[in-house]
Parts: C-alpha cells; structure tokens; sequence
C-alpha cells in the first residue's frame, strides 16, 4: 500500500507492507531483543562508577575525567539524532549489525587508549553507537501484534531500564576487583555473542520512507517547530535529566571523601537502590486514566526537587543518599512516561521521529548536566552539585506552570 505525505510542502512516499509480508515477533525473538536492548544500552553507563579509577590510571583530575561520561552521553544524542531515523530508509537488519561492528570497535578504543584525548574520542563513538536499544523498542513496535504491543513493548523497556541500573553495579563490583578495563573486555564479548545471535534471529523488515536522508532530517525540524507539545516535553526531559545525570556523574567521587572512603563497588550498588523508585514509577501508566498528565508531571517534579533538598542536608549519610536516590529515579521516570505519554497522543503519524526530537533533547541535557556537574564539583564540591540539580529542576517547574496547561 502506497500513502503519501506532505511535510512543509515536500511529498514523501512512504510504502507499508501488507501484512503477510511482515516477520512475526516469536516468542523467543522478544526475549532476544529483550537481552540486547539490557546488554547494549550499558555500554553508556559502565563509565560512571568507574570514573575514580580511570582519574588514578591515567593521573588526571576528577573534573578532566568526569568529561568522559558527558562525551558519551553527548555521542548517544548524537547518534540518536542521525542514525535512529536511518532505519527507516534502509533495512533495519542490515543498519544494526553495521552498527554492532561500530560498537565493537568503540569499545576496544576505550581499552586501548592510550592518553585521555584518545579516551574521550573513544568514549564518544560508544555512545554514538549504542543507540541499538532505541531502533530495537521502534522494531518491536512494528513486529507485535496490536493486542500484544502494549506488553512486548513493556517488556523491551524493562530490560533497558535494568541493564541502565544493573550496569552501573556490574562496573562498579567487576572495576573493584579486576580494574576498570575488565568490564569494558566482557562487553566486548558480549557484544560479538549478541551480533552473532541477531545475524541468525533478526528478521530483516523492509524500509517504509521513500524520501531522502535530507527530507527525514528536515521533517524533524518541521515537527519540533509545530508541535508545542513536543517542545515542552523535550525541554522537561532535557532539564530534568540534566540534573540527573549531574548526581550519578559526581556521586563516586561524593563517595570516596568523608565519611564513606567507599570505592566503585558501594557507588556501583546504588543502581540497585534506584531500580525501586524507577520500577515504582510503572504505576504511571495506572493510574493515567484517572489523573491529569499536566498533575502527574507536576507531582513527579516535586518529587525531584524534594530529593536534592535531601541531597544537601542529609548527603553525608547513607540514609540520606538512599532516600535521595528513590525519589530521584521516580520524579525522573515518572515524568520521563508522561512526557512521552503527551506526544506520542497527538497521532501525526510520525512516532519515530517525535521520539528522536524528544530523546535527543533528552540526552544532549544529560551531557550538559555532567558538564556543569564537573565544574560544580570542581569548585564547590557536593554542595555545589546538589545546587545545580536543583537549579535544573527549578527551571523544569517554572517551564511546565508556564507552559503546561497551554500546551
């Protein structure tokens, strides 16, 4: 079946097959696209636990160190931006198995480099090119049935939301006992297993945009200029991740001063500790129907200002940093799904390309956030990151009263 769509004036054909013609998603293909999705997106977090071992390796400062998370975080944006719309111009199979060499190749850079530039080169392409779970959720999407879509889709989440946390804690344990490289060594392996597995499981589905690259590009500029929705979701997304990532990136380093003198294994383990409040946050979806998203999003960002108030007079406990970590993780993924939530319900028919506008912004604000974090730490320490979260967090609760119901 052939439609044809008009953005900003330009006809774009875009064919769909017809439904024989489209793979089905088995069983056990879900539970492979579960894995990888798990495995692959760690590659972005191994480094934050980490960071204190690779400063004493390479014999440089927290700050100059801390950049290495930001330049991944950074290249996932970036990769998110130019690569994710590719698949839908070219055969998705083939797309992610290129990418899988590219990922293998990032890695050993990051293992073998040798000063801090080639690291930071290094720990950029890793980011640009783990962006497989992203193109895997949009595949799933597309593969499942629409009675089961809902329930494939949330499973597929479920392992990137574990494999964000579980990695952390991976890092931390396998660096305290083997140093930092090793876990950087298992995802290499990992990664040779998992392209193997999909060489011979991935069912290969067949383009839908006939545009050019250039068209795709341009219409994500048509959608973020005409969709006030779409805007203010990226701007939350971005501000609140920003301070985000501001608290994951110093914490080891927060960690290894009085009173903890803790290493990378106790900084791993927080990730444990967020998966409650991230896990709790499902209830999002519940209870949807029956309260406002404009509310919803309004308590999930005073839940996140409450956690830095926790964060500045009881960070120097354990106590303080547990309670602190629970609500961080559910005001951020709380308000991460009702983001989502607003955009994808205004039905333009352009999903894919909403979500790359939203998670760019999303990502492009985390490596701002690690950014001003390094700096913060640098000159104020603690105190001065707890700021700078907070700050973030402030701007995201005046944009959304300002906005929020106008939009």
């Amino acid at each position: 079946m052939i439609h044809t769509t008009n953005i900003k004036d330009q006809k774009i054909s875009i064919h769909t097959p017809s439904k024989p013609d489209t793979p089905v998603l088995t069983k056990s293909l879900l539970w492979l696209i579960t894995l990888t999705t798990g495995i692959v997106v760690g590659n972005n977090y191994y480094n934050q636990p980490l960071l204190g071992l690779m400063a004493k390796d390479f014999h440089v400062t927290e700050a100059a160190i801390s950049i290495i998370a930001m330049l991944t975080q950074i290249g996932f944006a970036t990769g998110l931006l130019f690569i994710v719309p590719l698949g839908d111009m070219v055969k998705r199979k083939k797309l992610i198995l290129s990418i899988f060499l590219l990922i293998i190749v990032s890695l050993a850079g990051v293992v073998m480099a040798p000063t801090l530039e080639l690291l930071y080169l290094a720990s950029f392409m890793v980011g640009f090119s783990s962006v497989v779970p992203q193109m895997l959720v949009l595949l799933t999407a597309e593969l499942s049935a629409p009675e089961k879509r809902n329930s494939s889709i949330g499973m597929v989440m479920s392992g990137l939301l574990l494999g964000i946390l579980l990695s952390r804690v991976a890092a931390g344990f396998i660096g305290d006992i083997w140093g930092w490289k090793a876990i950087y060594y298992i995802a290499i392996a990992c990664m040779i297993l998992l392209m193997l597995l999909l060489t011979f499981n991935l069912p290969d589905v067949k383009p839908t945009f006939k545009g050019t690259y250039l068209q795709l590009m341009h219409s994500l500029v048509h959608l973020t200029k005409t969709q006030p929705v779409l805007r203010l979701s990226a701007l939350r997304g971005a501000l609140g991740f920003a301070g985000f990532s501001a608290f994951w990136i110093t914490l080891v380093f927060h960690l290894q001063e009085a009173p903890f003198h803790s290493g990378s294994a106790v900084a791993g383990s927080f990730g444990l500790i967020g998966a409650v409040g991230a896990l709790a946050a499902s209830v999002v979806g519940k209870i949807s129907s029956r309260v406002s998203t404009y509310r919803i999003i309004l308590s999930s960002i005073f839940i996140l200002l409450l956690s830095w108030v926790i964060f500045y007079f009881w960070g120097y406990s354990y106590m303080g940093l547990i309670s602190g970590v629970i609500l961080i993780d559910l005001g951020l993924q709380s308000m991460h799904i009702s983001n989502q939530s607003s955009f994808f319900a205004l039905n333009l028919g352009a999903t894919n390309r909403l979500n790359t506008v939203y998670m760019f912004s999303y990502f492009a604000g985390g490596s701002l956030g690690s950014y001003l974090a390094s700096l913060a730490w640098k000159y104020f320490q603690w105190n001065g990151v707890v700021l700078t979260g907070f700050c973030c967090t402030l701007l995201v609760l005046i944009a959304h009263i300002t906005y929020g119901k106008r939009s």
